[in-house]
């Protein structure tokens, strides 16, 4: 399991239709992940007043932010990951930690402090300096390719996206308001360098272009958006 990242991720918005026509060709260069689709779950960290998202869509050359994520439905053996993901000028850094789902039942802070390695300690660190807590919850239905030759290169397809306030858990994953539409995916291409000139010319065959588009800002979007028409009525 790897706990830190450094790469570069580039977003796309394509059909089901586009997503199936480059499958094929993919899976010359990859091979799909074990799990085939999977959930993966995410509560989103911010401050009272979303500073944090709200910054972010700003689009500033630096930013961060902490999220909790699970793969799949957990038991109570599965494990949990702490996340602060950090873009600078278009390079994403990732660090993370393993814990167990059990240990939720403490307060974060508490469970970081019995973690001991450099991550757990900039985890809280961040934490100690930001007033965040638990905000949202982020679902969506991935389906992931990792490269052959190039284990760095993954490519994912992400739908199904939805969101809820309530139910902070991870148990329910299907619950939220959708906020993509079901002939829509959003893939990502992850590398620790460019990406490869086969896959370059097979977006560009497909018509398929970057675009720019996170997860947590269109459900912060929506949540405001629906807040703001269901005070007008």
């Amino acid at each position: 399991m790897q706990f830190t990242f450094k790469r570069y991720e580039y977003k796309y918005l394509v059909t089901c239709t586009q997503a199936k026509a480059i499958t094929a060709t993919l899976l010359e260069y990859m091979v799909p992940d074990r799990y085939d689709t999977y959930w993966v779950q995410n509560l989103y960290y911010d401050t009272p007043n979303w500073d944090v998202i709200t910054k972010s869509m700003e689009k500033p050359l630096y930013k961060e932010k902490l999220r909790l994520r699970c793969y799949g439905i957990p038991d109570d053996t599965s494990n949990v990951f702490l996340e602060l993901k950090k873009k600078y000028n278009g390079e994403v850094n990732k660090r993370r930690v393993a814990l167990p789902i059990s240990s939720l039942a403490q307060p974060l802070l508490d469970v970081l402090a019995n973690e001991n390695n450099q991550i757990a300690r900039e985890l809280a660190f961040y934490m100690h300096t930001n007033p965040v807590a638990e905000k949202l919850f982020i679902a969506f239905l991935r389906t992931a390719y990792s490269g052959i030759e190039d284990e760095g290169l993954r490519v994912t397809f992400d739908n199904g996206i939805r969101y809820r306030h309530d139910m902070l858990d991870f148990y329910n994953p299907e619950e939220g308001r959708v906020v993509l539409h079901e002939d829509y995916q959003v893939m990502e291409i992850k590398t620790r360098t460019s990406i490869p000139l086969w896959l370059s010319h097979l977006l560009s065959k497909s018509g398929i272009y970057k675009t720019s588009y996170s997860k947590y800002g269109t459900c912060f979007t929506d949540a405001k958006l629906t807040a703001i028409l269901h005070t007008e009525r």
